[in-house]
């Protein structure tokens, strides 16, 4: 019956089938196009704008623009995308996601939909893992693009911001996820709007969408700065926590990696530091301190969660197996780590500017992307990037067998077996990759194979500068290559000679990894276009994930048959309890995904009313009649906290006359017999235009020219140091809310609650800062207008999350009673300060 309704409800073919008409009509121009020389192939190109200029929908030229591309590439490429790719293609262009094979021309496919975006003229962006590839891709699919007339820019962390805005300008530019949420974030902290790199967010196509918008999605990028020092709490919290004993001190649990101090553990602490009470509010830090470093100790483990090299900790991406160099664990979890393994500690961070790469990529016009396993994450990306998920059949019929899984009841004879099976195939000739999920496995396994005398190689996070070389050559007659988890992921594997003749590549995977999906790109690695291929996974009940999540009754049962190593079950039941552990993870790390966007949408609102008001000072001219609103709410409420009461009698006129004379007035401009007998209205007005008359004269003391100059300084200054100080409360409110839910109290609802509180308060506290700065600042002839502080591009790593983005070092903002930097010997205030009370 459910065979029935899926049939039925197949929503997959009915796109298909929708698609596939594009296609045809694609195909029916073949000849046509074919017949074009060169140049009239060339010319295409300004016809279709020419075309789109004169009212075209796009829509209109799909068919068109994707022959001429087709037949491009032919020409030069020497290579005709298939039918599936058209398809591919379509589904792209509709802001889906295509789900293609391994070795099925994903890099090719997508350059018909973004030709066709790209001669719209508003830039398309093509975005990837990582440089390489990105560099690669430019590279490759550039001479195409040219061939046709259109532009093509590569954006890379090294370019400077003159190099960064010709690449955007470009019709078509590569980039990495990373590089393009760091611009945007950049873009929104520049002084000046011609220092803007990127144009409005118009098309992107993703390749390796699940990579980018599934595994990294809860990892926020990052602009911060150089918090307060605090090295020696986490040494001496690590001094103790050493002395803590597991179960009796505090308590982990492995499933949810959560670790606390138990009773006997806080009184430890209490009388370490000789303190009364941990809690309270006092021995904050302490207890942050403390809390860190138990992760530090339980949770996070040397070779699997990070390396130590060159007296630093590098995080290993848990993903992709690769060292992340330069990037730190957020909220003192990388100095507690220092800490632990006796290296220098930095020092932490504060927080500037932030964003999430599901709202980063949301705020394009239309955005799709492709990879050859997105099905089973479906449902998240329709219900947070409202796009479907299409599968493209393949080329040809697959033709590789996956094998059920074998489990042993301990890692050791897993790791036996593994070795004699990859020995037995690399003795008839057959290549072999060999999957592991941690670096410690692919180490373990390198030993056993070098045993048995077997030649291989390790692709790992220690050593993935060969990267794309060992790729290349994992497909040729007896070659052996073991990668951390998909290491090398966006390089086809291809068979070397003789090797289909062998039963071509094998892929052993020596245990499950949480997410399908991940087990699903690993299968993919053979097999492509219709190659044979073999793949089988190897587990063990002492595996993390069977650790986990397995079934009790699995291993009762394998103790009552009495099962040794030398005998591995073999079952559906097996394969479907693992897959049942993996969906349980799965839908945990869907939840967190989506709790993270809950919480980033608070401040996404909040980040869109100021970047927008930001944008207006950099884009207009005049913004006396801002800076006039602003002074007008500091006064209404001003004069409102003063006259509350009813009875004037009661009214603080002293109060009113120090505030206003300390912010907004000089001293004796302002007295109460001025004020006595106006109502509360009637003295808003009244010092209103008292007000605007000292700023009309400041004008003409000014000239109207370097006024408008010296409104943008103190509104730029005020916006940039209250957000700034803002996001990083948010963060801290972030991090502690949770405990919210101990008194009952929904996290989330409390951090909407009291971030929409501490927005209005910063709102407030922008137009008291420029109200005050307006009125009250002595101008310079130096002018100018001055970052509040210089921060670092930096992809902290959340619990179970990715980080992506290499640091570069802060520079903290100059005070205004030190020494310029300009070299005048002068103070700060009194040389390039742009503002000064």
């Amino acid at each position: 019956m459910l065979g029935v309704l899926n049939k039925v409800f197949d929503l997959n073919k009915r796109d298909l089938k929708r698609l596939e008409k594009v296609t045809d009509q694609v195909e029916a121009l073949a000849k046509e196009t074919e017949a074009l020389t060169d140049d009239q192939l060339r010319a295409k190109t300004d016809e279709f704008k020419a075309r789109l200029a004169s009212g075209t929908v796009l829509e209109d030229l799909q068919a068109e623009a994707f022959a001429v591309v087709r037949e491009a590439s032919r020409r030069v490429f020497e290579m005709y995308p298939f039918r599936v790719q058209i398809t591919g293609a379509a589904a792209l262009h509709e802001g889906n996601i295509a789900e293609m094979k391994t070795g099925e021309g994903k890099t090719l496919t997508s350059t018909l939909p973004v030709y066709l975006n790209a001669i719209t003229g508003k830039g398309v962006h093509v975005v990837t893992v990582n440089e390489y590839l990105a560099s690669r891709d430019a590279e490759e699919m550039g001479k195409l693009y040219n061939f046709l007339g259109l532009t093509v820019g590569l954006n890379l962390n090294s370019l400077n911001k003159d190099e960064k805005r010709e690449a955007y300008a470009a019709d078509i530019t590569y980039s990495t996820n990373n590089e393009l949420g760091f611009d945007y974030l950049r873009d929104n902290m520049v002084l000046y709007k011609e220092e803007h790199v990127q144009r409005p967010l118009y098309f992107a196509v993703i390749d390796e969408v699940d990579s980018i918008l599934i595994d990294e999605a809860r990892t926020p990028l990052i602009i911060s700065g150089q918090a307060a020092k605090s090295a020696q709490l986490y040494k001496q919290s690590n001094a103790l926590v050493k002395a803590l004993r597991n179960e009796e001190d505090y308590s982990y649990d492995e499933s949810t990696k959560g670790v606390v101090l138990t009773e006997a553990g806080i009184e430890k602490v209490e009388k370490a530091f000789g303190i009364d009470n941990l809690f309270d509010l006092t021995h904050v830090r302490l207890n942050h301190a403390i809390n860190q470093s138990l992760k530090a100790h339980a949770s996070m483990h040397n070779d699997v969660d990070y390396v130590v090299q060159d007296g630093d900790v590098v995080i290993v991406d848990s993903f992709t197996g690769r060292l992340m160099k330069g990037r730190r664990y957020s909220d003192g979890l990388h100095q507690a780590i220092e800490a632990k393994e006796g290296l220098d500690i930095q020092n932490e961070s504060m927080t500037m500017a932030t964003i999430t790469f599901q709202n980063y990529f949301r705020m394009y016009e239309k955005l799709s992307g492709m990879t050859g396993t997105a099905k089973t994450e479906e449902e998240e990306f329709r219900n947070i990037y409202n796009m479907n998920v299409i599968v493209i059949p393949t080329n040809r019929v697959i033709g590789r067998e996956d094998r059920a899984d074998l489990i042993f009841a301990s890692m050791e004879g897993k790791y036996k077996a593994v070795a004699d099976d990859i020995a037995e195939r690399n003795k008839a000739g057959q290549p072999v990759l060999v999957g592991t999920v941690a670096i410690e496995t692919s180490e373990i396994i390198s030993r056993l194979l070098t045993k048995h005398g077997i030649q291989h190689n390790v692709l790992n996070a220690k050593n993935h500068e060969r990267e794309a070389e060992i790729i290349a050559t994992a497909g040729h007659k007896g070659s052996v290559t073991i990668a951390t988890n998909m290491a090398g992921r966006g390089t086809d594997i291809k068979l070397g000679e003789g090797v289909i003749e062998v039963g071509g590549l094998a892929v052993i995977g020596t245990e499950r990894h949480e997410s399908r999906r991940i087990d699903n790109q690993l299968r993919g690695r053979s097999g492509r276009q219709g190659d044979p291929g073999i793949t089988q996974f190897y587990l063990s009940m002492e595996d993390e994930l069977m650790r986990r999540f397995g079934s009790d009754n699995m291993r009762a049962m394998m103790s009552r048959l009495g099962m040794d190593d030398t005998q591995p079950i073999q079952s559906k039941m097996v394969t479907r309890a693992v897959e049942s552990a993996q969906k349980r993870v799965e839908g945990n790390n869907f939840d967190a995904r989506k709790r993270l966007l809950q919480y980033d949408d608070v401040l996404r609102q909040q980040r869109e009313i100021i970047y927008k008001e930001r944008l207006e000072v950099l884009e207009t001219e005049n913004m006396r009649a801002l800076v006039e609103t602003m002074i007008n709410e500091v006064i209404e409420r001003t004069v409102i906290a003063h006259t509350s009461t009813d009875k004037q009698n009661e009214w603080n006129y002293k109060g009113l006359e120090d505030t206003l004379h300390a912010n907004l007035l000089s001293e004796g401009a302002i007295t109460r017999t001025q004020l006595e007998g106006k109502s509360s209205d009637e003295v808003i007005d009244f010092v209103k235009a008292l007000v605007y008359t000292r700023y009309d004269e400041k004008e003409v003391e000014m000239t109207p020219e370097r006024m408008r100059e010296f409104e943008k300084v103190v509104l730029l200054r005020s916006i940039d140091s209250k957000w700034i100080d803002h996001i990083d409360a948010m963060d801290q409110l972030r991090q502690g809310i949770h405990l919210r839910a101990y008194g009952q109290i929904d996290p989330l609802r409390e951090y909407q609650n009291e971030g929409f509180a501490m927005f209005e308060a910063m709102v407030d506290s922008v137009q008291e800062d420029v109200a005050k700065y307006a009125m009250k600042a002595e101008i310079r002839n130096n002018l100018q207008r001055e970052e509040v502080a210089k921060g670092q591009a930096v992809n902290p790593k959340e619990e179970g999350g990715t980080v992506k983005k290499k640091p570069v070092r802060v520079e903290a903002a100059v005070g205004r009673n030190e020494i310029c930097p300009c070299g005048s010997g002068k103070k700060f205030k009194n040389c390039h300060g742009a503002v000064e009370r």
